[in-house]
């Protein structure tokens, strides 16, 4: 554990691209197998121990110490596991091998893990139980993508990024095949079945930029707000990916029963309704499950929309550009209504396409997307290529309700914030936002959380509600399983708004008003029981904090909790 509690601490601190590169590189060059292999699986999440939640590490901690003296420590430091990891008393005897700590959390039953993991942590030191802890988590948090794993992985030598990751998704850690593959042996061609390709992806861009360019040297189409899947049909085998190579077929039967064609396919992943396309929230519904019931099957199927083909009929197409790529898709016959053509869009100059994304055919699109006509199908993020030019995106002026210590390089500071919006006298909680703004700026609501602290709940300190927040967000729609009964799409702070009294922040019936579509969420009977359930809590007080007509609730009504809290 020596080796990989100094490996996430660098890695952690080491903020430039390459170095982090150079740093993992030559872990995995002087590590023996099998604890490089799970030290990479582990890295990119790829590493699925039995879940050893916060819930049970409290527990642990609270057989140990005094209670109130762990709750000030947890709220001092603002990570779980590294409080625990801080404050154990043990004593530190030789070295625990990462592979025995691995062997140690999958072959533990549910009962006996906190046992297991107390005198585990009873023989470490600091560093390598916070290590352990993380990894008994999955929470690492240490500015590392799976992809920029993998790249140091092929900076090894022999097989290339590109490659590694077509092989990737079938393979199972500790990867002995992949290190022997990489010192000169065969590639592992039993994971290459059906593979996922690596995606290609696009870059932001504003009208201001696209000027510089040619509109007649780029195609436009618009961008559906589903999720980016890879649809692979070969050889007989058929498997539906998502744009990090997850096998996600098991949740979505009902598209891969009919992928009826030879070849990869590039799309997004949408429920379709009647006459069109559902929003996200419906599709949400369907997201991360593994079995699918007959009636979800029936009231949100599933659909493609693909709008580039990176093989076909046998024959690998990604390096002819766009143009031709295009030409073989729209004569493609996929054997199925359930998929069909992104359609492109018709302009001349960047003024008409941006006429048209500003008054998109459905509120599911979310912008367009553009792609040079000679480009190649390059996986990862060629700057020029593609772009995506998202919609404005949509605000309301909230009030901070809410404050939670951020992790890592933000755990000495309040950084998660939950908001809400007036509904009659009381704040509702619509949203949690952690981003948005600069360092500056968190050093300033951190001193506005501890000046303005009504009450606290652990780690989560409920504010007198006076600071008004604008909100930005993508999209918004019905949610039974929010206490306001909406949820918005990718919040995040855009604006302090330091001027601007708390009473004269937006009510609820602004945001419903900007909901995509009012009848995407269940029925006018489910509608109207989670407005009854918001009036309930109402008068029995336990919505919002710190203000006349807003009581405060011995835990915080409506706090949306983050993962470190379970």
């Amino acid at each position: 554990m020596k080796a990989f509690a100094a490996l996430l601490e660098r890695l952690a601190f080491t903020p430039a691209r390459n170095a982090k590169l150079q740093i993992l590189r030559h872990y995995l060059e002087r590590t023996p197998d099998p604890d490089r292999g799970y030290a990479l699986a582990a890295l990119t999440g790829d590493l699925k121990l039995r879940a050893v939640t916060p819930v049970l590490l409290r527990g642990l901690a609270e057989q140990r110490f005094d209670a109130e003296l762990f709750r000030l420590s947890y709220d001092f430091v603002g990570d779980l596991a590294e409080t625990i990891a801080l404050i154990w008393e043990g004593d530190p005897q030789g070295d625990l091998a990462l592979s025995d700590a691995v062997h140690l959390l999958e072959r533990t039953g549910k009962a006996g893990l906190p046992a297991v993991i107390g005198a585990t942590l009873d023989r470490l030191g600091p560093s390598e139980r916070l290590a352990f802890l993380k990894l008994a988590t999955g929470n690492l948090r240490i500015g590392l993508s799976a992809r920029l794993a993998r790249t140091a992985l092929a900076q090894m030598g022999g097989p290339t990024l590109d490659q590694i990751e077509e092989v990737w998704h079938s393979l199972v850690p500790p990867y002995p095949e992949v290190f022997a593959w990489i010192a000169g042996g065969p590639r592992p061609d039993h994971a290459a079945r059906a593979p996922f390709r690596p995606v290609m992806l696009s870059t932001a861009t504003d009208l201001d930029e696209l000027r510089a360019l040619d509109p007649a040297e780029h195609a436009a189409e618009w961008k559906w707000d589903g999720i980016r899947v890879q649809a692979v049909s070969e050889g007989g085998l058929r498997r539906l990916y998502s744009r990090s190579g997850e096998d996600i077929s098991a949740a979505f039967p009902d598209l891969v029963e009919q992928m009826n064609f030879e070849g990869t396919a590039d799309g997004e992943l949408l429920v379709r309704r009647a006459g069109g396309v559902a929003t996200f929230n419906d599709l949400q519904q369907r997201l991360n499950r593994k079995t699918i019931g007959r009636a979800l099957l029936a009231s949100h199927p599933a659909g493609l929309r693909v709008y580039d083909l990176l093989t076909w009929q046998g024959e690998d197409l990604r390096a002819r550009p766009w143009t031709e790529r295009r030409q073989v898709l729209e004569a493609a016959d996929f054997g199925s209504e359930a998929i069909d053509v992104s359609p492109l869009l018709a302009f001349r100059s960047w003024d008409e396409l941006a006429a048209l994304r500003a008054d998109p055919p459905d509120p599911v699109i979310e912008g367009v997307m553009i792609k040079r006509r000679d480009s190649a199908y390059v996986g990862g993020r060629p700057r020029g290529p593609w772009f995506k030019w998202k919609r404005d995106p949509r605000v309301v002026d909230a009030v901070l309700m809410y404050a939670q210590r951020g992790h890592g390089k933000r755990s000495g500071f309040y950084s998660d914030f939950t908001f809400g919006l007036w509904d009659g006298e009381a704040l509702v909680p619509v949203g949690k936002a952690y981003f948005g703004f600069t360092d500056e700026e968190l050093r300033e609501l951190d001193r506005f959380v501890r000046n303005n602290t009504a009450e606290r709940f652990g780690p989560v300190r409920a504010l007198v509600p006076r600071l008004v927040v604008e909100v930005a967000f993508e999209g918004v729609g019905r949610s039974a399983r929010h206490r306001s009964g909406v949820a918005m799409r990718f919040p995040r702070i855009s604006r302090i708004r330091w001027d601007k009294p708390a009473a004269e922040a937006d009510h609820l019936a602004t945001l419903e008003s900007m909901i995509d579509d009012p009848n995407a969420f269940g029925s006018d009977a489910a509608r109207a029981g989670v407005r009854h359930g918001r009036k309930k809590r109402r008068e029995a007080g336990e919505d919002g904090a710190g203000e006349p007509g807003v009581s405060h609730p011995r835990t915080p009504a409506g706090y949306l909790p983050t993962e470190d809290e379970g």
